[in-house]
């Protein structure tokens, strides 16, 4: 039976989780780590995260079976991050009240729903719509995925535990993108996104087996989220992180246009390179993980920096294949210290109220991501798929100045 997982309940000698899990003692914080929680979290992160980058991976296929471009088929990645904003605003708001678990259950279902309709799509506008479903979920999952881990281990587990569920990403980065690319090839991008409905299925079951149930935490009205903005080096970090995830996503969304049209590769050849990216992704979320614990603000600005240099330099260079691959894959692992370290800053500025904050931090990410994507589209379709690597850099840099004059990345 499930229990209630809440520091009030600290005279407790041991609160009971599902059967595979051991006990979590809460007195003192003193807490046996719940790692089938922490995986099935995880789980999440890449069955939610699969979904959001499927349209990278089968841009082409699904333009074309829509009859539109390749950027207005792109706008389902604004679409979904324009809901995702929402949904990190408001869910910690309208689900304060709740018990956390179905909440979070809540999200698998609406992640089901929105992959089914998205592959019985007749037009885009209908995927559009299908897409918004899906960002409602990501943007609650994320306001509460942080949150929800830091109270599943104690304390000293805390960047361990971030580490695995953010390990998440570069697995979805390697489902998503070069397997759906080449499944959306040689079978339809319809396929691919029943494949995801599966998957989405999966990690329900497995949530609500591992999951414990845990009380709500915190204030989460609006006057919190203000607080939390007017804290010092709370609103840069924030405007830092919108900025960051334009750029990236402004390049991301549109790497295979790239690779197709510049690089001159076909679906095995953009699944291939694709594939590095999440497997550099994949080993540097770790080694990541370790340089945030250590220094949190050189490895924001060197992975940013990294990332601006390596987009220029595929703009330049990335019309053949060795280089490309090359740059992609490097891309891949300079990029994979953002999520974990931009989560690390959160929970560690704002202690007291973290869903709130992260909440906040996903919201301001989603903006940069409707950003990056709306504007990513814009100019390949103006100026040619190289164009967009250039133009995605300089919201990077900016990023990067901000982080190292206005930043602070401990709590006064």
């Amino acid at each position: 039976m499930d229990q209630e997982l809440d520091p009030a309940l600290a005279h407790a000698d041991a609160v009971a989780l599902t059967p595979g899990d051991a006990a979590l003692k809460v007195g003192d914080e003193r807490i046996t780590p719940a790692w089938g929680a922490v995986v099935a979290m995880m789980l999440g992160v890449t069955a939610l995260l699969t979904a959001e980058f499927l349209p990278s991976g089968v841009l082409t296929p699904m333009a074309r079976d829509l009859g539109v471009s390749p950027g207005l088929a792109g706008q389902a990645v604004t679409a979904t991050s324009l809901a995702g904003l929402v949904g990190a605003l408001f869910t910690p708001r309208l689900t304060r009240s709740f018990n956390r678990k179905p909440v979070l259950l809540s999200f698998s279902i609406l992640l089901v729903i929105s992959n089914l309709l998205v592959a019985l799509a007749p037009n885009i506008t209908f995927l559009l719509a299908a897409r918004i479903v899906l960002g409602l979920a990501i943007g609650g999952f994320w306001a509460m995925a942080a949150a929800t881990t830091i109270r599943l281990v104690p304390p000293s587990l805390v960047a361990r535990a971030l580490s695995i569920v953010m390990s998440g990403i570069p697995a979805a980065m390697i489902i998503a993108v070069p397997l759906g690319s080449y499944l959306g090839e040689v079978a339809s991008w319809r396929i691919v996104f029943l494949l995801a409905t599966a998957l989405g299925a999966a990690v329900f079951v497995i949530q609500a087996l591992a999951l414990p149930r845990l009380a709500p935490k915190g204030e989460a009205g609006l006057d919190t989220l203000i607080d939390i903005l007017t804290r010092p080096g709370i609103g840069a970090g924030i405007f830092a992180a919108t900025l960051v995830f334009t750029g990236h996503f402004g390049y991301f969304g549109y790497i295979r246009p790239f690779l197709e049209s510049v690089t001159g590769l076909g679906a095995a050849g953009v699944a291939a390179t694709l594939l590095a990216f999440g497997v550099t992704n994949y080993i540097g979320s770790f080694v990541s993980g370790l340089m945030a614990e250590r220094k949190l603000k050189l490895t924001l600005i060197a992975m940013l920096l990294a990332i601006s240099v390596l987009g220029l330099l595929l703009s330049v260079y990335g019309k053949d294949l060795v280089p490309a691959l090359a740059l992609v894959a490097l891309w891949g692992f300079a990029f994979s210290g953002v999520p974990v370290a931009t989560t690390t800053w959160i929970t560690r500025m704002v202690p007291d109220e973290t869903e709130s904050g992260t909440g906040l931090t996903v919201a301001s990410i989603f903006l940069g991501i409707t950003m990056g994507a709306a504007g990513g589209g814009l100019v390949l379709d103006m100026m040619g798929a190289a164009a967009v690597f250039v133009a995605g850099a300089i919201p990077l840099v900016l990023a990067a100045l901000l982080i190292a004059t206005k930043v602070r990345t401990r709590a006064p």
